[in-house]
């Protein structure tokens, strides 16, 4: 048993470095969005409580922030909690909020954080989570708000639609101040109000959703107009580096023509 065990991972291994070679010499996204689905179902397969998922797939998490650095891919946009997943159970959404602030402690320390000069921003409606969540959010933001090599946002308490929402009631706001006329509202000036104006590259160019299905459930529902989209079928905890450099290898295989 134990040599096959260790047969299987020399030839993951091989695997994993032929996937290298082949996507290192391409054109790597510069903007990666991940939908981390699956996490209550990999914790049902294992009869284990709903967050206990959601306590692997952060782990996930960690590494995953390892693998897009040494790709060189430099925003990383992370669908972890949507507006609509605070009508699940009390006990699983207290639980994601501990795991949140856990790897928010994490980032304020982080070396990987403070040495690839990696800004982290939280977007959604920040003001719909607990206070002390809020407070250390603005303390992970505040201590990376000078870096501008890597982007790693997170969207929490985010929803597509409510993103265009919020960001037309802003442009209503500054047209009745009388600082924003009418004829002057273009995609352009939209995009600016949106919770992604801060990045260098809002729109991501591959979308990446694990567990299997197939849609975007309200993720980016501007920036994605042209992004390239990879459904895999891993749950996100299980999710691993060859699944990502697969899905950089599809995205280098398709022809983006942008609509031209």
């Amino acid at each position: 048993m134990l040599k096959g065990l260790l047969s299987a991972i020399g030839a993951y291994k091989i695997y994993e470095r032929w996937l290298w070679y082949q996507v290192k010499g391409g054109k790597m996204p510069e903007h990666i969005a991940i939908i981390l689905d699956g996490n209550r179902r990999w914790a049902s397969e294992r009869l284990l409580e709903s967050w206990v998922g959601h306590q692997y797939g952060s782990a996930r998490v960690s590494q995953l922030l390892d693998w897009c650095l040494d790709l060189g891919v430099r925003c990383v946009t992370l669908y972890s909690f949507s507006t609509e997943n605070f009508a699940r159970e009390p006990q699983e959404v207290e639980e994601i909020f501990r795991i949140v602030k856990e790897k928010l402690q994490e980032i304020l320390t982080d070396e990987r954080i403070h040495k690839n000069k990696v800004r982290v921003k939280i977007i959604g409606r920040i003001e719909l989570l607990p206070k002390k969540l809020q407070e250390l959010i603005r303390e992970a933001e505040e201590a990376t708000q000078t870096y501008d090599k890597q982007f790693l946002t997170v969207a929490l308490a985010y929803g597509g639609r409510a993103e265009i929402v919020d960001a037309t009631k802003k442009i209503a706001e500054k047209v009745k101040q009388g600082e924003l006329p009418v004829e002057k509202i273009d995609e352009k000036v939209f995009e600016k109000f949106l919770y992604t104006a801060y990045m260098p590259k809002p729109d991501p160019d591959l979308i990446i959703r694990t567990s299997g299905e197939e849609r975007l459930s309200g993720f980016l529902l501007w920036q994605s107009a042209y992004s390239e989209l990879c459904f895999l079928d891993a749950f996100w905890p299980d999710f691993r580096r060859i699944d990502l450099l697969r899905a950089v290898r599809t995205y280098q295989q398709r022809k983006r023509r942008f609509g031209k």
